[in-house]
């Protein structure tokens, strides 16, 4: 437990948490939305602080990030707790926390450092929970791991107030954004949130220098409209056309069982929208095919990827045949 970073003290005793877009005012004795968050005489505290619940070596493709040191290998850790409640969440075990008992492992900041470093890992990844609602030990460990040579990732869902994200700009080299949707209805009944904090933050990721892809998560009846999709593709390829867009195929779920998971063919209309608005690199997931990169000028098939197996043919960033720049980091 420590002392919770980005919030304010009200009036009898009552504070404001300033992490996240929720800016939940919370009584003492009480908690956010988030439920790892309390408010105990006045003072906020996060009491997920450095307890994992989940710690593993995941290849970098996993996140997904296509773009970033394809190939190589990042030590994923997770906290419970999450400031979305999502009806179709995957990790719903660890992100809606059950009751009042926080669970996981101690684990400082150095060691999750050095456990990082002595599998050979290029980057920590705060993943499979939202990073934001366990921010103190992600700023805290981004720090270290950024003095030792490692990269830092956000696997997040973009629900974080602009201050902090800058606060840990200088340590955070990337991020897989959740876009969920291009609608308020979508944000308001599935996830518990709002829609435009998430586009606000994916813009400011995007100037602040972070590397970012974008994942969408194609749900029949809910997000696979054409005109939704073009939406979401237009706002990405209005920001930089480079950006990676993923969408991916649901899986019935947690309290999304009666829906249907997403056929094929909804990947192969949302990947041909995305390129007809402009995007240089559109990735299917979830379905073991649609994963590879081509170059944008010439066609030609740049990274092979086959279930988090990779082979890579850029050369100093470059298409070897026509010369064009591939972006990303690490292409090479």
């Amino acid at each position: 437990m420590k002392e919770a970073m980005f919030y304010r003290v009200l009036q009898e005793g009552k504070v404001r948490c300033e992490l996240c877009p929720h800016q939940c005012e919370i009584l003492p004795g009480k908690r956010g939305i988030c439920r790892v968050r309390e408010n105990r005489n006045g003072v906020l505290y996060s009491l997920n602080y450095q307890r994992l619940i989940a710690a593993h070596i995941d290849p970098i493709e996993k996140k997904p990030l296509f773009h970033f040191y394809p190939g190589s290998s990042s030590y994923s850790i997770a906290a419970i707790g999450c400031n979305f409640h999502c009806l179709h969440c995957q990790n719903w075990t660890i992100s809606q926390v059950q009751g009042d008992v926080i669970k996981g492992e101690e684990a400082s900041s150095e060691n999750i450092v050095q456990d990082a470093l002595d599998n050979d890992c290029l980057s920590i990844s705060y993943t499979y929970t939202e990073p934001t609602i366990y921010y103190e030990t992600a700023y805290d460990t981004s720090k270290i791991a950024h003095r030792k040579g490692l990269k830092n990732i956000f696997v997040t869902n973009g629900y974080i107030s602009p201050e902090p994200l800058k606060n840990i700009a200088p340590y955070l080299d990337a991020a897989n954004i959740d876009l969920k949707a291009m609608n308020e209805k979508f944000y308001n009944t599935v996830c518990g949130a709002k829609l435009q904090p998430v586009l606000d933050s994916i813009k400011l990721y995007y100037e602040l220098g972070i590397w970012i892809e974008i994942t969408t998560l194609i749900i029949p009846g809910h997000n696979d409209n054409s005109d939704e999709l073009r939406q979401i593709a237009r706002f990405i390829a209005d920001i930089d056309e480079s950006i990676p867009w993923h969408v991916t195929a649901f899986y019935p779920t947690y309290k999304l069982n009666d829906t249907p998971a997403t056929p094929s063919s909804a990947l192969e209309r949302a990947y041909t929208i995305g390129q007809e608005e402009g995007l240089k690199y559109v990735y299917q997931g979830n379905i073991g095919q649609g994963e590879n990169t081509y170059c944008p000028s010439c066609g030609k098939l740049l990274v092979k990827r086959d279930f988090f197996n990779t082979k890579n043919q850029i050369n100093g960033g470059k298409c070897p045949s026509c010369g064009y720049k591939i972006q990303g980091r690490g292409m090479s």
